[in-house]
């Protein structure tokens, strides 16, 4: 039978969405706007019906109003913002959501002039395509990344603005169940929001348990009849993977029903969006589902009249993100019953109170900061919900040391019954000791506030326990889990290198000779200690800059004291602050190399001390480090807690930190940036014996705390062992290659024909690279000389140049009918320039282009036997023959683009006669392809509209038997007698087309081949 993606995840796929609640829409005689695909009778029918006062001509204004929205260069702001309007004429009824009318649609055309993309699926909600779902067969992890990044550029492409700013959602599934051991978000079901650049793919693992029973309606038989009929797929009906891919519990199905029930899609579209300024662009955001569930949680609490609890979610996993969610919701779910809701978020330290406001400001909403004593009292007591003219949704952001010394702010007579007052405590690990006067003034502030703690590390034990002093715990989420779905890294603590000990214990002995027995403190604030350990980071530093080949990261020093911290930035401005700007004005220009190499150098830090610089200087301070102009920051206390600055990829620890504070220091660096694995921490002040007590005192306590859960409880370490394996893996793959020769390791590795020798090669230079100070630590010294590990990058580099070729070659020569040429994105992996200028440059992109356009349109063509068809593939198989296309020349280049550009010429124009034809046969390709051969053989008759009726005819009746009883696919010689008679009995007795035998068994033998074919899964 057909056992494609089709038939295996598709088909399945849009019958469990009908059985959510979406009628299956052909798109045979459906009306849309291909401007905006906006189905356009949908949408005004809709509109009328969720608007009981609309008249036609205001829908078909509304639907104006809302198509010229989608012009905008804002990601789909505008219409999102218009989308969850919920006065005036709306355009969903969020309130009786169950008003609004729910398609499914498929294969539609997404088309700007040349340029077009089909999506699997997509659902319409009042005729607004709001979601699709791309799908991939199972095990097919190149398929996945190639449509990646087709997607990728597709939204890059200004040609589809308007698709992309009405898309809400999109989920990409090849049907698997996740790969705990893959980092890469690959195998399994992933959603995300658009993005004009790359959209981030997001883990969905439901936690709760929902009643299938009443989500799901029945099985339909006729709906799935229309389904199949109009897809071309009666065939697979009855077949065994097909009732097995129906499953509900399928891991597309899975995902749909926790995304797209009625109910989830409604909390979604309204509470799970936001548009978050950043610096670099606007992005869209959408909830990662902790934070999802973390919300549902606080409503299941609320509803059963708990007023305080504290959600625990690891560092890195969106606390703030996380409660603006909850503002859109919570506002919301007060206003039903009557009540204006007033949020506060509460921080400890004025770092934090301006990170909250810039991360509030960046996702719409309107801070208010309380700049002192009075003006909480006075807002406390102010009956007005919002500070704000505008409306806007608004949060008020406190310092805790603006609730005053008095025991009670509200007074009896102070308290409004239709205003609750809901604070977000940021952090309910610290500063919140229970003999202090601050979580008494703020349980007197307001007694019946709602009271939600935040928290990564929990304050666990007798003394002061969070759980004793916030609640029970709401949600939880933890470090494995935040690491499994790819939102937080692993850590690798890295030990000082010997001979750098030998030198800071030289140091030491001199320091002490000469001052005799002082403080450490003031020891390891000298010049002479300082020096020798500044000149250590900078030179680890620069080296993990130049192995990862990235300039953008950046890195922290915790100093012993502020003290340390002062030395430590007057030696670096001294020794290595940025001078070349001065130094080069007359020297010639560098080559490309020596620029790469200066840019892996430090050159610019920063001192972040409390009594250094004024508050706003530390503020630009702070947002330069995070905008990448900045090198390093010497920090003492400041900036070790609440952190977040995703290219902060080093941490250097220089003191002892203990318990809590220890565990948020170090996830400073466990936020993902780019292709990063772990994040690194270096350790001078030997930090693994607090860590482990640490560690252990949360396992212990959290048996208690949490029972059962403790299994989803990890460490946040990459174990000893885990390290230690994975360095003698690297040596046992590295062992047959000289890798100190970059020329040597390209000739070697270039004699490999291997995929899977290669990959692995790959895999180990990936793994040295980030592994390189804990071989140097565990004593792997003969891997030290056998590795260059400045040249690191280079033989990655080479290696994964060398895996492309490969892929490619594999793809090409393991598919009997060449067809991979037109799947394998070519045009990424031939071009390796060695010398190149501007203009060369400018002709291989152009060239690149023209290639792709080409083996689209050719590889979208289904008729692969038309001679025309092999006349246009044969010439694009000679253009890659004639040289290799890494030694073409300018004029080789030009040439190529004028070749290529006629073949798509004369592509485009096959494939669009061929849809045409392909439209009269209700889209099934196998009767398009049947016409064809009987128009080039010739004799039957002189008007194909005969011809197409005759077989329209052969059609529908072939297709009512196979639905009735694909079995018959599986005997030929039955299917053969019957088809015999379907043929002459339309072409003769129907038709009067005259047939003499040979043609009769000429026309059977096409028609039984295409359906077996197609029952087997074979190429046409």
């Amino acid at each position: 039978m057909k056992f494609n993606e089709d038939s295996r995840v598709k088909i399945p796929s849009i019958l469990h969405l009908t059985r959510l609640g979406y009628k299956y829409l052909s798109l045979k005689g459906a009306v849309w706007n291909e401007e905006t695909n906006i189905f356009t009778d949908i949408f005004i029918e809709s509109v009328q019906k969720i608007n009981n006062d609309l008249e036609v001509d205001e829908a078909k204004r509304l639907l104006s109003d809302v198509s010229l929205l989608l012009d905008n260069e804002d990601l789909g702001k505008a219409f999102y913002e218009r989308l969850s309007q919920k006065t005036g004429h709306k355009i969903i009824d969020f309130e009786n959501f169950e008003n609004n009318t729910f398609n499914v649609v498929t294969e539609l055309t997404y088309k700007n002039g040349d340029e077009e993309f089909r999506p699997d699926i997509i659902l319409l909600v009042n005729g607004l395509p709001l979601v699709f779902i791309e799908v991939k067969k199972p095990n097919n992890r190149e398929g996945i990344i190639a449509e990646r990044n087709r997607i990728n550029k597709r939204f890059q492409n200004k040609k589809f603005r308007r698709f992309v700013n009405i898309t809400q959602l999109m989920v990409f599934s090849n049907n698997m169940e996740y790969d705990s051991d893959d980092m890469d978000t690959i195998q399994g079901v992933f959603y995300a929001s658009p993005s004009y650049h790359k959209p981030i793919f997001n883990y969905f693992r439901e936690e709760e348990m929902l009643d299938l029973n009443s989500l799901l309606l029945p099985e339909n038989d006729t709906t799935e009849n229309e389904v199949l009929k109009d897809n071309n797929l009666v065939i697979i009906k009855h077949s065994p993977e097909f009732l097995t891919n129906k499953d509900s519990n399928t891991p597309t199905n899975r995902v749909s029903t926790s995304l797209f029930s009625k109910d989830r899609l409604s909390f979604i579209l309204q509470y799970a969006i936001a548009y978050v300024n950043e610096s670099s662009a606007l992005q869209k955001h959408i909830m990662r589902y902790p934070q999802l569930f973390a919300t549902k949680a606080i409503e299941n609490k609320l509803n059963e009249g708990i007023r305080k609890g504290i959600i625990w979610h690891t560092q890195g996993s969106g606390k703030t993100a996380l409660t603006y969610y909850n503002v859109k919701f919570l506002t919301d779910y007060y206003q039903k019953q009557n009540v204006i809701p007033k949020f506060y978020f509460i921080v400890d330290r004025l770092d934090l109170l301006i990170q909250a406001k810039r991360e509030f400001t960046s996702r719409g909403l309107t801070v208010h900061i309380v700049n002192s004593r009075n003006e909480f009292v006075a807002d406390i007591k102010s009956k007005a919900a919002l500070h704000n003219e505008r409306g806007n949704a608004e949060i008020t952001v406190v310092n805790i040391q603006k609730f005053s010394d008095d025991a009670k702010i509200v007074t009896e007579q102070d308290y409004d019954i239709n205003i609750q007052r809901v604070y977000f405590l940021d952090e309910v690990h610290r500063s919140y000791n229970p003999e202090g006067s601050f979580l008494a003034n703020l349980e007197q502030s307001d007694k019946n506030a709602i009271k939600i703690g935040l928290t990564g590390t929990p304050l666990l034990g007798t003394e002061y326990n969070s759980k004793t002093l916030f609640g029970d715990y709401i949600h939880k989420y933890y470090y494995n889990a935040s690491i499994a779905d790819g939102y937080t890294l692993k850590l690798i603590r890295e030990e000082i290198a010997s001979n750098y000990k030998m030198v800071l214990e030289k140091a030491l002995k001199e320091i002490k000779v000469l001052q005799g027995d002082v403080p450490k403190k003031k020891i390891y604030a000298d010049a002479r200690f300082a020096e020798p350990m500044l000149d250590y980071i900078v030179e680890d530093f620069e080296s993990f800059r130049l192995m990862n080949n990235d300039a953008s990261v950046g890195a922290m020093v915790v100093c012993d004291s502020s003290d340390q911290a002062k030395m430590l930035f007057e030696i670096f401005n001294n020794k290595y602050r940025d001078t070349l700007a001065l130094d080069k004005v007359a020297e010639e220009r560098e080559s490309y190399g020596d620029k790469k190499r200066e840019s892996y150098k430090v050159k610019k830090a920063a001192l972040i001390l409390h009594d250094i610089g004024t508050k706003e200087e530390r503020k630009q301070e702070v947002e330069d480090f995070k905008d990448g102009k900045i090198d390093f920051l010497f920090v003492y206390n400041m900036l070790l807690t609440g952190f977040d600055a995703k290219r902060l990829k080093k941490l250097y620890i220089g003191r002892l930190i203990k318990k809590h504070n220890l565990l948020q220091t170090l996830t400073r660096v466990n936020r993902t940036y780019k292709d990063y694995k772990y994040g690194f921490v270096v350790d001078f002040a030997d930090i693994k014996a607090e860590f482990d007590k640490t560690n252990k005192d949360y396992f212990e306590e959290l048996q208690e705390v949490l029972g059962d859960e403790m299994e989803h409880y990890s460490n946040i370490f990459k174990s000893k062992e885990e390290i230690q394996e994975e360095i003698a893996d690297i040596k046992e793959i590295l062992f047959h290659y000289d890798t100190l020769n970059a020329e040597n390791f390209s000739q070697q590795i270039s004699q490999i024909s291997d995929r899977k020798k290669m990959l692995g090669i790959v895999k180990a230079l990936g793994n040295a690279k980030s592994l390189y100070n804990l071989i140097r630590l565990f004593g792997h010294y003969e891997l030290l000389e056998k590795v260059d590990f400045k040249k690191l990058s280079v033989l990655y580099r080479e290696a994964n140049n060398h895996l492309q070729l490969l892929n490619q070659k594999e793809a090409l020569e393991n598919n009997i009918d060449t067809t991979n040429l037109l799947n394998v994105a070519l045009e990424d992996v031939v071009f390796m320039f060695n010398k190149v200028g501007e203009e060369e440059l400018i002709l291989a992109d152009q060239l690149k282009d023209t290639l792709r356009k080409t083996r689209e349109e050719l590889a979208s063509n289904f008729d692969k036997k038309d001679p025309e068809f092999v006349s246009l593939y044969d010439e694009l198989e000679r253009l890659f023959k004639k040289k290799k296309l890494n030694e073409v020349t300018q004029e080789d280049m030009k040439a190529n683009i004028g070749a290529l550009k006629e073949i798509h010429a004369k592509i485009l124009e096959l494939n669009r006669q061929n849809k045409l034809l392909q439209t009269k046969y209700d889209n099934d390709p196998k009767y398009c392809r049947i016409h064809k051969r009987l128009v080039e053989k010739g004799g039957l008759t002189k008007r194909e509209s005969q011809l197409f009726e005759a077989l329209q005819s052969v059609k529908s009746e072939a297709d009512l038997q196979v639905i009735q009883n694909s079995r018959l696919l599986q005997n030929e010689g039955y299917l053969d007698k019957m088809m015999i008679k379907l043929v002459i009995n339309q072409f003769v007795k129907q038709n009067n087309i005259k047939l003499n035998p040979e043609t009769s068994k000429f026309i059977n033998n096409l028609v039984v081949q295409e359906y077996t074919n197609e029952f087997h899964g074979r190429t046409a």
